[in-house]
């Protein structure tokens, strides 16, 4: 699989998890391949907490369930109907949870690249967490990017330090296929933006672009 199809591949898995543990050599390629993404100053300010315990996988399933109770509730009607068939985590299906940090400290106080945009350590973490996904994906492996939590419920649950700050939980393993179409636009909570819309030429255009439309 190259690069473009494995794009054209990826899926924010859920449902269609195989219920299996990853086996260690395909966990440890796609780690490496997470470890393998370029980084600000080349600080590699990521760390991985592989989560496999059936305890802590059910306790932040729960806590999942209700912080997804909470979003719920916030919805007008005709959107609370809309999310009630989506799924929104894969946690304990998966048997696996990578859980993704920052550590702001790493490198020093002098990071090349990072003097005035400091949100570039975070980026550099999304590009490893896109290099882990696209690997997964060659590897006929599934990822689930878990949203629903609270950071400090997260924190205490696999001991990150207070300075790290926690970037994601992702549930990780094999799956029994992967969807054609994304969970939210075949549950109609929202399309993608045809390119043309995002491709702009000298100057970011004037009116209404960015807005929820």
């Amino acid at each position: 699989m190259d690069v473009f199809e494995a794009i054209l591949r990826r899926r924010d898995v859920r449902n269609e998890f195989a219920g299996e543990v990853i086996d260690d050599d395909r966990l440890l390629r796609i780690l490496s391949a997470a470890h393998s993404a370029p980084s600000v100053g080349n600080t590699q300010p990521w760390d991985f907490v592989v989560v496999q315990d059936p305890g802590t996988l059910a306790r932040f399933a729960e806590h999942v369930g209700d912080c997804r109770e909470d979003f719920a509730r916030s919805l007008p009607e005709d959107r609370k109907d809309t999310l009630n068939p989506i799924s929104i985590e894969g946690i304990e299906l998966s048997r696996t949870g990578v859980v993704v940090t920052y550590d702001p400290t790493r490198g020093g106080t002098h990071i090349l690249g990072r003097h005035t945009i400091d949100e570039t350590g975070h980026l550099s973490v999304a590009l490893a967490i896109q290099n882990l996904w696209l690997a997964a994906t060659a590897e006929g492996i599934g990822v689930g990017w878990v949203s629903f939590y609270r950071e400090p419920f997260l924190r205490e649950l696999v001991d990150v330090p207070e300075h790290v700050h926690v970037v994601a939980w992702l549930c990780v393993g094999p799956v029994t296929r992967l969807q054609t179409v994304p969970d939210l636009e075949r549950f109609g909570w929202r399309q993608r933006r045809p390119l043309a819309e995002a491709v702009h030429r000298e100057r970011y255009p004037n009116g209404d672009v960015g807005s929820d439309r």
